[in-house]
């Protein structure tokens, strides 16, 4: 399986193609975005940010990295990568963008499971896209794989063309439904990855004087959209030293939810137990708008 150059972004000015050359992407009308040295572009205006540095900041990426790099939530990864080559018919292409893909390892190991389909004879051809709203973390994901094309931007103006993907992945983020609609195309699928009412529950015991009740699922498909499948993925990891613990909490909101207490009493653990809970929803977009 072979990855090529995702070529349907948009400008975040007029919403125009862009076309790369010179290293550049420009639109037809003259603006121009540089490619920083270390590969990716920024694509979000001033007028789209909502604080000078929006996103996770550079500690919080570098959390992130470490704990995913260790492996913890492989069985989240390889999931989320089958789910997504089965909608790559041997011998065709697929374009895929990670809407919020932070320090992309989903998208990494999207990449290392198609090496493993080209080794095993299935040829396709992958076009990668990570968009997020933190230059921390595209600036350490386009470190990392040059196979893809990273870009700094916002899922509320995604800076791609419309009707243009066959995948959208939302994990763990925050889904702007009409901009996926826009970019997919007819028959495209989002796949989302959201928290169970489980998931990291050992931690949150620990953090909290008490847990909320789980939100009762809602099974409306967003507009544009028609369900396709659900299902769930439940695991455990074994974390060991104060390190993984501490990065695993940096890595999410708790860690600015949870009181100096609920904090103090997680970084003085060695070892914990964690439960992943996660579900793995995917629609089909139908809408033309």
């Amino acid at each position: 399986m072979s990855s090529t150059t995702f070529t349907t972004l948009a400008c975040p000015l007029d919403g125009e193609p862009l076309r790369q050359g010179d290293g550049a992407w420009r639109c037809a009308a003259g603006h121009g975005f540089d490619i920083a040295r270390q590969g990716y572009v920024n694509l979000l205006p001033v007028q789209h940010k909502r604080s000078r540095d929006p996103g996770d900041s550079k500690a919080m990426v570098a959390a992130r990295r470490r704990f995913l790099e260790a492996g913890h939530y492989r069985s989240i990864a390889e999931a989320v990568a089958r789910a997504v080559l089965m909608q790559a018919p041997a011998g065709g292409s697929l374009s895929c963008l990670d809407a919020g893909c932070g320090e992309g390892y989903y998208l990494r190991e999207l990449a290392r499971t198609h090496e493993q389909a080209q080794a095993a004879g299935n040829e396709r051809t992958l076009a990668l896209l990570g968009v997020d709203i933190s230059k921390w973390a595209v600036l350490a994901a386009a470190k990392q794989q040059q196979a893809a094309t990273w870009v700094v931007g916002t899922n509320a103006h995604l800076p791609v063309q419309d009707h243009s993907l066959d995948v959208v992945l939302c994990l763990f983020g925050f889904p702007v439904y009409l901009e996926f609609a826009r970019v997919l195309k007819p028959g495209g699928v989002l796949l989302r990855v959201d928290a169970g009412p489980d998931h990291l529950r050992e931690l949150r015991e620990i953090i909290y004087p008490s847990l909320k009740p789980p939100r009762a699922d809602d099974d409306t498909p967003p507009q544009g959209f028609t369900p396709l499948s659900r299902e769930t993925l439940r695991d455990t990891i074994d974390l060991v030293g104060a390190e993984p613990i501490a990065d695993l909490l940096a890595m999410t909101p708790h860690l600015h939810r949870a009181k100096a207490e609920g904090r103090e009493r997680a970084a003085a653990l060695e070892s914990l137990t964690v439960t992943l809970d996660v579900r793995l929803t995917q629609w089909v977009c139908h809408s033309e708008g």
